[in-house]
């Protein structure tokens, strides 16, 4: 495992913003952090590049912890928080030159040069960054993090306020990064679509809690649907369930609601075996999408 969280915590008075969070991340991967404005993603990520203190829990990565080895790990990594700060009367190539050596790494003028046009913006490095698009303003970010040849990237909301082309570039890039340069990246966002689309695994949070964690291609199964039950009694139902074969894909939901992953054959199985116990079933929805999942566990919303 790259990264390692093991029960992550952060009060700010008496409101706690991250709740016993754990996450692991592996190596070579592309892992989604999803979750409404609010969740507690941009928090969590703060404390895993120690730029805000947790108030409990540990953090790892590369097998090391900040408290002893902070210099290091953030030599090797590069993230962009929220939105690029740039110097808006620098070029772009100033820019990216001056953090080149702010990383305190013998970068080269080649190896600027190189990351711009990874970033697509080699056209444009001589202009003045303050008549750059936001989509562009965003490009020069990552580039900003790419800068130093980090192992671990850390993206926080990289596709805030980009048109559907930058959104397109800014996937695209992640793609690049992951599998032809082997790098691991973190994408925080709540462009759920999106994450469908470049993640090899994903953790969704609700205020603060882990509410599921695993690969991509696993939680949208085509053989198996994320079932939304709603019944006459749905304590009852959650009970006699655990007791089943089907217990291991019950799934946390705040909203008294029976949210189960199960085999698609089952599911007219899973119905007569509730009703032959005198528990009406008065409704089915199959969630097969990501976003349908998310928004009937994060909102309550009925999908």
């Amino acid at each position: 495992m790259l990264v390692n969280v093991q029960h992550l915590s952060k009060t700010f008075g008496q409101f706690k913003a991250v709740d016993d969070l754990s996450f692991s991340v592996q190596e070579g991967e592309v892992y989604g952090f999803l979750g409404q404005n609010g969740a507690g993603k941009s928090t969590t990520i703060r404390m895993v590049l120690s730029l805000i203190k947790p108030s409990g829990g540990s953090i790892e990565i590369f097998g090391k912890t900040m408290e002893k080895s902070r210099s290091e790990i953030l030599s090797n990594v590069g993230a962009v928080v929220e939105k690029p700060d740039l110097y808006r009367y620098l070029s772009g190539y100033e820019n990216l030159s001056l953090f080149a050596r702010m990383s305190g790494k013998n970068i080269s003028r080649q190896a600027v040069n190189d990351c711009l046009e990874l970033v697509g913006l080699s056209a444009r490095s001589n202009d003045p960054v303050r008549v750059y698009s936001q989509g562009m303003k965003q490009r020069l970010g990552i580039a900003v993090a790419l800068v130093h040849d980090p192992s671990l990237i850390i993206l926080d909301e990289p596709t805030n306020g980009l048109d559907p082309q930058g959104i397109a570039d800014i996937r695209n890039l992640i793609h690049l990064l992951s599998k032809e340069r082997k790098k691991t990246v973190i994408v925080s966002s709540h462009l759920l679509s999106e994450i469908e689309q470049v993640a090899d695994s994903m953790l969704i949070i609700h205020k603060g809690r882990k509410v599921v964690e695993g690969r991509v291609n696993d939680l949208l199964n085509p053989n198996q649907v994320m079932l939304e039950v709603i019944t006459s009694d749905n304590d009852k139902a959650t009970s006699l369930l655990q007791e089943t074969s089907w217990s291991a894909g019950i799934r946390p939901s705040p909203f008294q609601k029976i949210v189960i992953e199960i085999a698609s054959a089952d599911v007219p199985v899973l119905t007569k075996y509730l009703v032959d116990r005198e528990i009406g079933v008065s409704g089915l929805r199959s969630m097969n999408s990501l976003e349908a999942y998310f928004l009937s566990i994060t909102s309550g919303n009925e999908v």
